[in-house]
C-alpha cells in the first residue's frame, strides 16, 4: 500500500479507509485484484463491510472468502459536486450499491470508463443489471459485466 492510500498533497484522503491489522487481508487482497467478504460459520451467510463478528446472528466464528466480484445494480446516483478530496477530479461519478452475488448489499462506485474506453454507462444504468468488479488503486468499484461497449449495449436491450 503506497502513499496515495493515506494523504493526497497533504489533504486528508475521503474515498479510503484507514487500513488496521484485520482488515490488512481485505485490502491486500484488493490490491492483487480479488474482492473478499466475510462468511459466518455459525448461520452460513456473508456480510461485507468486513466486521470481527456476523451482523445476523452475531457470532464470531466468521473467515474471509474470495467473493465471485459479480453483483447486480440495486440503486445509484450520479455525483455532479463533490468538493471532498480526490472526489472533486472524478465528478461526474456514479455512486452505487450493488447486490454482490453472494448476498451482502455493498456501497461502491461503477466506472464509466475502462482502460481508456468510455462506456457511457450513466445512460445505460439500470437497477437489476450486472455488474463485475474492477480496481482503481487497490479500490474495488464496479463496470457493466464484461467492461465493453457490448455490455452496455447489451444491458440497455
Amino acid at each position: 500500500m503506497g502513499t496515495d492510500r493515506g494523504t493526497d498533497t497533504g489533504r486528508g484522503r475521503f474515498d479510503v479507509p484507514e487500513v488496521d491489522a484485520f482488515t490488512r487481508p481485505y485490502w491486500d487482497a484488493a490490491a492483487e485484484g480479488r474482492l473478499l467478504v466475510r462468511r459466518c460459520g455459525g448461520c452460513g451467510r456473508a456480510h461485507h463491510y468486513p466486521r470481527e463478528f456476523c451482523p445476523h446472528c452475531w457470532s464470531e466464528d466468521v473467515t474471509w472468502e474470495t467473493a465471485s466480484g459479480l453483483a447486480t445494480l440495486y440503486t445509484w446516483s450520479v455525483v455532479h459536486r463533490n468538493d471532498l478530496p480526490p472526489f472533486g477530479e472524478r465528478t461526474p461519478y456514479v455512486a452505487a450499491v450493488v447486490d454482490l452475488d453472494e448476498g451482502p448489499r455493498m456501497m461502491t462506485e461503477v466506472v464509466t470508463e475502462v482502460e481508456g474506453e468510455a462506456l457511457g454507462v450513466q445512460e445505460a444504468l439500470r437497477v437489476g443489471m450486472g455488474l463485475e468488479v474492477a480496481f482503481r488503486k487497490g479500490v474495488p468499484v464496479f463496470r457493466p459485466r464484461g467492461g465493453s461497449r457490448t455490455a452496455v449495449r447489451a444491458s440497455m436491450e
